[in-house]
This record gives structure tokens, C-alpha cells and sequence, in this order.
């Protein structure tokens, strides 16, 4: 949870503001799980926030609040606050590595400082020593801490290796975590996190490359989703992601921007190119009859409506959005099923 939810959960406001969520809950049609109740403390204590905008218009639009729609508002909105427990966890293992190692490396000093001290005794001993058998004790003593020495240096050098495969091994858990929290779970797209995170550093460049975005709306889907279900639409929000996926590659910035709503970001490519690609997505899923994979009911095709915006130079990640909303927005008007230019729409205007 963030630092403002666990504030305000231990106070005496806490019992207050439980009995709000439960009440907005039920007047939601909520069933009070503890991931709701956590969605819905989060909802509360922001109102403005980003969770909160994307759980009003979801109820706007009377959209059945499933345990699928709570992971995915979950895993899209609250990464941030399981974050750190994962990475706490993760550096508890790695403290307790660094320990062992310290304490093996301290056991190896003590041991070469040793062997320096006999060293050192043995060089005077030579000095004085006349007869053979106090030599031959002289040298049986230090091949004695040579070989400890050598069982010392030995189990050090285990002992790093080991930690060195578990340090690896911990630096891919965390990379792990860091793509989960950057993931959105149903479709595995990118999250609305990811996607403003990479737009802003696109948009920081600044190096005078062409930089496109588009918005891209499944069209009608509330009306798909009340026909044949929540789960069924979760299935077409997956198809989608996948020919995104497909046609965006790895050059390209493909994520889940919010509900039906997808953007990508096209680094490097003029509008051309883009309009291109568009088209591509638009006709490649519309061109497949899909089927209720519980029933085999034909679905009928997907149609998209796509906007897209060429950015100008120094403009702002969040002016170069919202023309690109802008386009999709003209797209919809249009009649759906279409890609619009915001430099065409801004022409014509």
C-alpha cells in the first residue's frame, strides 16, 4: 500500500474510513475480497488518482466488477506499493550473502596475517639455527600453515563462487519483479506505467528523430462485453495485444493504456510508415471471424479505430497525447474501423 493509505489506516480515522470503502463497495456491487478492499481504500484515499479514474469509468459503464478485473486493476495500478516487499525480501537474502562473504574474507585475513607472523619467525629462526633436526621442524611448521593457508584460501574461493551464483540469481529475480510491475497481466503488454515512463524518455531525447503515437479504441467493446461477457472479453483484449505483439515487434512500444484503449509508440518512423502499420493492425484484426472459446459461438470480427500524432520539436509527452486522442476521437466520429492523422485533422481545422 502507499505511505498515504498505511497512514491513514493507523489512525482514528482508520475504522471510519473502513466503513466508507465497505459502504462504497456494496453500493458498487462488490463482493469485499481484501484485493477490493485494498483497490478500493486506494480509490478513496485518491480520488484523482489514475486507479480511481479507470475504476469511475468502469462503473460508468456498468461494467461487473470480476476477480479478473481486480488483478487486472491490481497488477495495472498497485504494483508499486508490492513492490518494495519484493525487493525487501530479495535484499534480506542479500544482506545475509554479503555477511557470509564478509565474515570468510575477515577468516581468510586472520589467516595470511598469521601465516605472515610465521613466516617471518621461521626467516629469523634460519638465522640462529645449527643443527639439522631444528631445521627439519623449522620447515615441517611452515609447510603446516602453508597448507592451512591453501584450505583457507580455498574455502574462500567457494565460498565467493557460490555467492556470486546467488547474487546472479538475485539480480534476475529483481528483473523479474520489474518487468511484472511493468506488465499488464491480461494481455502482457506493457502497463499504462511502462507506456508513460518510455513516452517521457522518448520524448526527453529530443534528438530531432521522428517520434509517432498512437491510441488505438477496440470499437463497441462495452456492447461486445455485455453481450457475451467479461471473459469473453478478456479473450479479445488478448487477441488484439497478440497482433500487436506480431506487427510491433521489438523496435516498437506496444501497451495497454487503460480498459479497451491501446497505444504504441514508434520511435524513428515518419507518418508514413506509420499509417502503414496502422492500416496493418486495423485489417489483420478485423480480417478474423472469432469464436467463444466455452461455447464455439461465432463472434462476428473486431473492428479498431486508431489516431496517431507525429511529434513537433520540444513538444511535451502529454501534448503529443492528447493529439494523438484527439485523432482517435476523430476516428470514432468518422464512423470507426478507420486510422486518422492528427496532422490531417489539424490541417483540415
Amino acid at each position: 500500500m502507499s505511505n498515504q493509505v498505511e497512514t491513514s489506516l493507523r489512525g482514528p480515522q482508520a475504522y471510519a474510513l473502513a466503513r466508507d470503502v465497505i459502504a462504497e463497495m456494496e453500493k458498487a456491487g462488490v463482493w469485499p475480497t481484501p484485493l477490493n478492499f485494498e483497490l478500493w481504500l486506494h480509490y478513496l484515499n485518491d480520488p484523482d488518482g489514475a486507479l480511481a479514474q479507470e475504476i469511475r469509468r468502469l462503473l460508468a459503464q456498468s461494467t461487473v466488477i470480476t476477480d479478473k478485473t481486480s488483478e487486472m486493476l491490481a497488477a495495472e495500478f498497485l504494483p508499486r506499493g508490492r513492490l518494495p516487499d519484493q525487493i525487501r525480501d530479495v535484499g534480506a537474502v542479500l544482506d545475509r550473502e554479503l555477511a557470509s562473504v564478509a565474515s570468510a574474507i575477515a577468516m581468510a585475513h586472520k589467516t595470511q596475517a598469521d601465516y605472515g607472523e610465521t613466516l617471518a619467525d621461521a626467516s629469523h629462526s634460519m638465522e640462529t639455527v645449527e643443527d639439522p633436526s631444528s631445521l627439519k621442524d623449522l620447515v615441517g611448521g611452515l609447510s603446516t600453515a602453508t597448507n592451512r593457508v591453501r584450505r583457507e584460501t580455498a574455502i574462500l574461493e567457494k565460498r565467493l563462487e557460490k555467492s556470486n551464483k546467488e547474487v546472479i540469481r538475485l539480480r534476475e529475480n529483481l528483473e523479474q519483479v520489474r518487468r511484472d510491475a511493468m506488465t499488464d497481466a491480461l494481455t502482457n503488454l506493457a502497463n499504462r506505467k511502462a507506456f508513460d515512463e518510455r513516452l517521457e524518455a522518448a520524448c526527453a531525447e529530443d534528438d530531432g528523430s521522428p517520434l509517432s503515437l498512437a491510441i488505438l479504441d477496440i470499437d463497441h467493446f462495452k456492447r461486445f462485453n455485455d453481450t457475451w461477457g467479461h471473459q469473453t472479453g478478456d479473450q479479445v483484449l488478448r487477441y488484439v495485444s497478440t497482433v500487436l505483439s506480431n506487427i510491433c515487434g521489438k523496435t516498437r512500444f506496444a501497451a495497454r493504456f487503460g480498459g479497451e484503449e491501446f497505444a504504441i509508440i514508434f520511435p524513428g518512423e515518419g507518418a508514413g510508415v506509420v499509417m502503414a502499420a496502422l492500416e496493418s493492425i486495423r485489417n489483420d484484426v478485423a480480417s478474423r471471424a472469432l469464436r467463444r472459446r466455452s461455447t464455439n459461438d461465432d463472434l462476428g470480427s473486431v473492428t479498431l479505430s486508431s489516431g496517431f500524432a507525429q511529434r513537433q520539436r520540444g513538444e511535451t509527452a502529454a501534448s503529443l497525447l492528447e493529439r494523438a486522442d484527439a485523432a482517435l476521437y476523430e476516428s470514432k466520429r468518422a464512423g470507426r474501423n478507420c486510422v486518422t492523422a492528427a496532422a490531417a485533422l489539424e490541417k483540415a481545422a
